[in-house]
């Protein structure tokens, strides 16, 4: 087959990257394209960088699986590549026996996906792990943890250049065509070209529906629908009181304004849920407003006026508002009939803990 390039990735983000570096070590000659001006740019390095465990996802599903997986190659991967984590352990915690009865429900989720460590807490062992919570029980991961997302992308991109990988930025896929060979991609920025490939691999994240749209002979019906859905991060100025990632019982939209801690012990609360029709990444001051009680739920004792503007993300979501959220869609050729064609789909959270074992579901579907 005469084509310029084995194997092109579109997006330069957690989960391309590491596509790359998966193909490249199988011996794959690969090329990732970025349209913007440098890697993780977008959904990437705009969340809460946690590891989940694997609690939220139905069994048998492709989050439950690459998020249980992803968590303990990524885990690996982090030690042995000098990448910075931490394991904080997370209380998912509940104020209502409407919310005990769903921590239950989601105690038992998590042990059918693997989750083997979970322990249900009532209120006095939850205030012993952190006494300025309130709650009335709280589920514990002690597997939950953090991790440094732009350093994890970094060696990424390291292992995959290693392996031969080239990465171009400021080089967007304006349009593709499947070809007898592979596909006929036009590549736009400065010095705009066409190439061919016999791989293509779409993981543009927030752009992956549309991108998918841009490639002749991709049946439209094959394309989800893509929803915006903003999140909105505040911090505060005064060290909190926790030592634990707080979370509240999960919401249909999300999994509600949680507490997390950077690498540096700096708090943020967040996201909160904002369905919007554009990338707009600044953050209303006002919509502290609603974060007060969300965040008094489980801290009482936050501070009238405390809350900073910190920053906002966006989550690719192919499920509309008010309806429970979708599963990863990873689509190839058995889905969509085109030989070399994998559209990445919906990848929001645990994306990011999911990327090691994406990147190898990936791969193992070009095996098939």
């Amino acid at each position: 087959m005469n084509v310029d390039i084995d194997c092109l990735v579109v997006g330069a983000g957690v989960v391309g990257l590491a596509v790359a570096r998966e193909m490249a070590q199988a011996g794959h000659e690969v090329l990732v394209i970025e349209a913007g001006e440098a890697i993780g740019i977008g959904t990437s390095s705009r969340n809460s960088e946690v590891i989940h465990a694997g609690i939220y996802y139905p069994p048998g599903s492709l989050k439950a699986r690459l998020c249980v997986e992803g968590r303990h190659a990524l885990y690996a991967y982090c030690e042995s590549h000098g990448v910075s984590t931490r394991k904080t352990g997370k209380l998912i915690v509940a104020n209502t026996d409407a919310q005990v009865h769903q921590l239950n429900q989601l105690l038992q989720r998590g042990l059918e996906n693997g989750v083997d460590d979970l322990r249900m807490l009532n209120r006095d062992e939850a205030m012993a792990l952190e006494p300025a919570l309130a709650c009335i029980a709280a589920l514990y991961s002690p597997s939950t943890g953090i991790v440094d997302s732009h350093a994890l992308m970094l060696a990424l991109q390291g292992d995959a250049e290693a392996a031969g990988t080239s990465v171009a930025f400021h080089t967007p896929l304006l349009g593709a065509k499947v070809t007898a060979e592979g596909f006929l991609l036009d590549i736009g920025g400065e010095s705009p070209m066409q190439l061919t490939c016999s791989k293509l691999i779409n993981a543009a994240g927030l752009h992956a529906p549309a991108l998918a749209r841009s490639i002749e002979g991709l049946a439209p019906e094959k394309i989800p629908r893509p929803y915006l859905c903003k999140g909105s991060y505040f911090s505060v100025a005064k060290r909190v009181p926790f030592t634990h990632l707080i979370y509240p019982a999960p919401s249909a939209d999300g999994l509600g304004v949680h507490m997390t801690v950077d690498l540096g012990g700096q708090a943020r609360f967040g996201p909160d849920t904002e369905w919007v029709e554009s990338e707009d990444y600044q953050v209303d001051p006002a919509r502290a407003d609603g974060f007060y009680s969300a965040i008094r739920s489980y801290w009482p004792d936050l501070p009238d006026d405390s809350l900073q503007p910190g920053y906002s993300g966006i989550r690719p979501k192919i499920s509309a508002p008010g309806e429970p959220a979708k599963d990863f869609m990873i689509s190839s050729q058995c889905a969509h009939g085109i030989p070399g064609l994998i559209n990445l789909f919906g990848i929001e959270s645990p994306g990011l803990t999911s990327c090691l074992a994406i990147a190898r579901h990936v791969r193992n579907l070009f095996e098939v």
